[in-house]
């Protein structure tokens, strides 16, 4: 095996070890999902199909919660569209940390982006050089483990019963709190985790629906941009 095949795969299993506290953390998500799903009525085909091609536990719990019979196919484009739309600020933002991607690595990393893959490249990028070969070993393990772990669920769905019940509906929430944990810094960070929330908790008593979830990204985008301006302005 020569020098550069041995550096991609070390780059690869960096990724890899960087990103399997995530991973074993999205398993009982996964299998909520899945649970969920059957809950619902979708077969376990149906449920794996959707991990394998909508890729967005968001959206996908967004989904559930408003799935009925007949499908209301509009209603459900809709409100993933809500739910993903954060994912244009991310690509946006992780795009310009890709010098070293060729255009097809480039559009297939934008294919595996989630929260926590963009989260973890993000602060790699902060480090060092962010390479294909060191995302992929963020992405393609978790991509599975969603997948697998949606397909396990939807098989065992019928015997987890209800998953409030016994605490698993906290697992998605739970990852979400470690991931801004780790992007605090300070009081600006606070402010705009303040006005997302205050935003998000307003338009949900005032709104039906998922508008909540674009009210509380937009606020914080303004509460950024403000912050930012605010810190040049003195500065």
């Amino acid at each position: 095996m020569d020098v550069k095949r041995v550096d991609i795969l070390d780059e690869f299993i960096g990724g890899v070890r960087a990103m399997a506290p995530l991973t074993v953390a999205v398993v009982p998500i996964g299998l909520v999902f899945g649970a969920v799903a059957a809950s619902k009525g979708l077969s376990s085909l149906e449920t794996t199909m959707m991990s394998a091609l909508v890729f967005a536990g968001g959206s996908q719990f967004v989904a559930m919660d408003i799935w009925m019979h007949p499908a209301s196919w509009g209603a459900l484009a809709f409100s993933a569209l809500l739910v993903n739309i954060r994912h244009v600020l991310m690509g946006v933002s992780i795009g310009t940390r890709m010098p070293s991607f060729s255009g097809p690595a480039k559009y297939a990393a934008m294919l595996l982006l989630a929260d926590e893959i963009w989260a973890m490249a993000e602060l790699r990028a902060e480090e060092t050089r962010l390479t294909p070969a060191w995302y992929a070993g963020l992405a393609i393990p978790f991509y599975c483990v969603w997948v697998l772990t949606s397909l396990a669920g939807s098989l065992v769905g019928a015997f987890l019963g209800d998953p409030k019940a016994i605490g698993l509906d906290f697992a998605f929430p739970a990852v979400f709190t470690v991931l801004v944990a780790s992007f605090w810094k300070g009081r600006e960070t606070g402010a705009v985790l303040a006005a997302s929330a205050a935003a998000a908790v307003l338009v949900h008593q005032l709104l039906p629906g998922v508008w909540y979830i674009a009210a509380g990204a937009a606020a914080g985008v303004v509460a950024t941009l403000v912050t930012r301006v605010g810190q040049e302005a003195c500065a």
